[in-house]
């Protein structure tokens, strides 16, 4: 396997760990770092003395690097990583891929025509536990899916240039496309500003999905508990996954309901409730962002699409932009017609 020379833009929040596993994964060098802050590149090169710094990535250009990670803020995703295309390197881009739906398809277009590798950055779907959340799911050991309910909650960190939506939902709305393997068919959101006037800080979306499948998303920066759950209810087990668990990530309760056959009164109407065993399977835990690094690069050298492409990067915008247009039209339903071309494989 090639070892690729990868250079990241970007040091800031995220940043940091995505130098430190690339520079850590032996099928990568680690070549250089570019960040606008002088103070970034200083602890950069407290960590990494002998990787190049610069203030301005184009210098990029002009050196031997085949691929990039950007990790700025999302306005400039598009900008930053059509000028590293153009230039013939592979694209590791942070969520979300860009803030316009034509901007994601102009990325794909460009990748496709240059044969180059564009990956977006959905943590979650390189996370251990969700990947086991999946297998019960296609398994059939869930039973039919009643309904998927996510929350993703914290006080702070609030953004000027940004709403909760944008910030968190894509952590959520990657997930639920890669649990469930389709697009949903529909959005709807409400959201509110509390703290600043016109910035939204707490969110509910309602999406359905085929097969009639609702999922409901909760997300805020305003909240005094930190929590990051996913519950499924299926109609044989019900099964939710606590990001902030340590030891038992994933629970499994045998419960659930059956309706009573037809009654003529409500006095003869009694559930039938089952309440068995709970399970929590032991999930070995790997950093997901070290997968994620891993897998990107061995998508350049295997030639391969990544799990989470430009087309699942494509797909999120899409479900934010109709989120966002519902949430600013009295929470109105918004169809969402999904074209062969931008349907993940």
């Amino acid at each position: 396997m090639d070892t690729l020379k990868v250079g990241v833009i970007g040091y800031g929040y995220w940043g940091p760990n995505l130098t430190r596993n690339f520079f850590e994964l032996p099928s990568s060098e680690l070549v250089a770092i570019a960040d606008v802050k002088e103070d970034r590149l200083r602890r950069a090169h407290s960590l990494y003395p002998n990787i190049v710094l610069t203030k301005n990535y184009r210098d990029f250009f002009e050196m031997d690097v085949d691929a990039v990670v950007i990790s700025v803020p999302p306005a400039l995703h598009y900008s930053i990583a059509r000028e590293c295309l153009e230039h013939d390197m592979h694209v590791l881009v942070e969520k979300p891929i860009t803030l316009k739906s034509r901007d994601a398809q102009e990325l794909i277009n460009l990748a496709e025509a240059k044969g180059l590798t564009l990956m977006v950055g959905h943590t979650f779907e390189y996370n251990s536990a969700v990947v086991e959340l999946k297998k019960y799911i296609d398994s059939g050991e869930l039973g039919d899916i009643h309904y998927i309910d996510t929350a993703r909650l914290n006080l702070g960190l609030f953004q000027r240039d940004s709403n909760v939506l944008w910030d968190l939902a894509p952590h959520d709305i990657s997930i639920l496309l890669y649990l469930l393997g389709e697009n949903p068919v529909s959005v709807s959101a409400q959201g509110m500003p509390c703290v600043f006037d016109e910035i939204v800080d707490v969110a509910y979306m309602s999406l359905v999905f085929p097969n009639k499948i609702p999922a409901f998303i909760h997300v805020s920066w305003l909240d005094p508990c930190k929590v990051r759950r996913v519950t499924i209810v299926g109609s044989k087990k019900m099964i939710v996954y606590n990001d902030l668990e340590n030891e038992k990530k994933l629970t499994i309760y045998d419960k659930g309901v059956e309706a009573p056959e037809y009654t003529n009164g409500f006095g003869e109407f009694q559930c039938n409730y089952r309440s068995g065993d709970i399970l929590i399977p032991n999930v070995r835990f790997i950093e997901p962002l070290r997968q994620e690094c891993q897998h990107f690069l061995d998508s350049i050298n295997n030639h391969t699409k990544p799990c989470s492409s430009g087309y699942d990067g494509l797909s999120v915008v899409r479900i934010l932009e109709a989120a966002e247009h519902s949430m600013m039209n009295g929470s109105t339903r918004e169809e969402i017609t999904w074209e062969p071309q931008n349907i993940p494989a």
